[in-house]
């Protein structure tokens, strides 16, 4: 078969490239723009590219095309698809029939942690020698790949929330059916698909409403939001995970205040210990998440637990791009108020009173409409040195945040520019903290090349 991806340079559909050319079939796909880590991914595997949306591409006559969830009407290449009269079904569709049917599927859902903890979990498995499949929205340390289709019984999926085709708004998610699922959080996310946090978690209950009775339910401590959605109800035996769950459930006890290690407790019994490179109370709770799921899985809590303390993270979360000079530099794909304020307090927490310099691109749909501007400044409160970069679109001034956070925060309007006074201000051991969904124009490696031109000059 043939398949044509139509947005192949984002990560889930980049995903589904990899997973149907593992399954034997032709793949080709187009995207307006590529960038690191998934150009780089489909180069490796020799996925024909086109760039753009020309409706010519369909003369490849593929059997069936793919769309992406990036694309809508009036698009010159989807009015063309939809008179052509070729086949076309979504990533989500897909992936459900021709991947997941017959699998053990173990889904990650919430607003923020999913690509992390689907990661943790895949890893875990694949270590205990499950050889899982996986879709993961992110490049892992530990297979530096986003997607493999696995021999094994089980496939891990992180489980968007977001809607999945121009032709179904239903959540991605919904086309999985997990056995096992794991439940973050549930924060108001996706404005340019969702008019409010109530229209997720309806969302939220039909993926619900899918889970078989003899499946698991992992439910992150003390989300208000999350509790509210599963009293409209849940036929899954239910489990909750969270470093300061009182009760019986998934918990954990600091070993060092940074959370780079720590003790796994189940019901109050200790069952292992973490010690890894991560930090941040969030990845605590992560790594209870994925235990408790691994765990119903058929794997151990201290196995799990070893398999962790061998996690080598997920390239841009709190990725180390480069020392140079001293100063360290940082990608990180945070791009809600809730994702960058728990960033920097990982951050910090490992720091300590080392200067930290935020740099923030609000570049996601929800931020583009400032839906959390008031947030923001309150997110950044941490920082030491606070830099916004303002694109010429964004339809708002940043200049309110940087007024809310103080003297210490600055609006920049050009990259280049923005790479330039980074470098001229930043000093030996100084940790430039980069945040964005996007590719930010190579800020990281503009700003490392900078730092040792300055550098080769003293």
């Amino acid at each position: 078969m043939h398949l044509h991806i139509i947005g192949i340079g984002g990560t889930f559909m980049g995903g589904i490239a990899a997973l149907a050319q593992a399954s034997g079939h032709r793949v080709t796909g187009c995207d307006k723009a590529l960038y690191p880590p998934m150009s780089t991914q489909l180069e490796a595997l020799g996925i024909e590219v086109i760039e753009g949306h020309d409706p010519a591409q369909l003369d490849l006559r593929p059997d069936v095309v793919v769309v992406g969830n990036v694309m809508s009407r009036g698009n010159p290449l989807i009015e063309a698809l939809l008179d052509s009269g070729l086949q076309y079904t979504s990533g989500p569709e897909w992936l459900a029939r021709h991947v997941l049917q017959g699998r053990w599927t173990l889904a990650v859902a919430g607003t923020h942690g999913k690509t992390t903890t689907t990661s943790m979990l895949a890893w875990i498995l694949d270590d205990a020698g499950l050889d899982p499949g996986f879709l993961i929205g992110g490049v892992a340390g530990n297979f530096e790949v986003s997607a493999r289709l696995g021999s094994g019984r089980h496939f891990v999926v992180e489980a968007d929330e977001y809607d999945t085709a121009f032709f179904d708004k239903r959540a991605k998610f919904v086309h999985y059916r997990p056995r096992t699922a794991v439940l973050n959080n549930l924060e108001y996310d996706h404005a340019d698909i969702y008019p409010d946090v109530a229209a997720i978690q309806y969302q939220f209950h039909l993926l619900m409403r899918c889970m078989p009775g003899n499946g698991r339910v992992l439910v992150h401590h003390g989300e208000q939001r999350l509790n509210e959605m599963l009293e409209r109800g849940c036929w899954t035996p239910r489990e909750e995970f969270g470093q300061e769950l009182p009760g019986k459930g998934w918990s954990a006890r600091l070993i060092k205040p940074d959370g780079s290690r720590f003790s796994v407790l189940h019901d109050g019994r200790v069952l292992g210990e973490v010690n890894w490179d991560l930090i941040g109370l969030h990845n605590v709770d992560n790594a209870l998440g994925a235990i408790g799921a691994a765990q119903h899985a058929g794997v151990d809590a201290a196995t799990a637990c070893g398999a962790l303390s061998r996690f080598r993270g997920v390239k841009r979360r709190l990725e180390l791009r480069g020392k140079v000079a001293g100063v360290s530099v940082y990608d990180d794909f945070a791009h809600h108020p809730t994702a960058v304020r728990i960033t920097i307090d990982g951050l910090r927490r490992r720091v300590g009173a080392a200067r930290i310099v935020a740099v923030l691109e609000p570049r996601s749909a929800t931020m583009r409409r400032g839906v959390h501007k008031q947030e923001l400044a309150d997110s950044l409160a941490a920082a030491d040195r606070v830099w916004l970069h303002q694109p010429a679109d964004l339809g708002w001034d940043l200049a309110s945040v940087a007024e809310a956070v103080g003297p210490r925060a600055s609006v920049c309007g050009d990259v280049g520019e923005l790479v330039v006074k980074l470098a001229a201000e930043s000093r030996e051991g100084d940790q430039v903290l980069v945040m964005s969904n996007g590719g930010f124009g190579d800020l990281h490696g503009r700003l490392l090349a900078a730092l040792a031109e300055r550098q080769a000059r003293t």
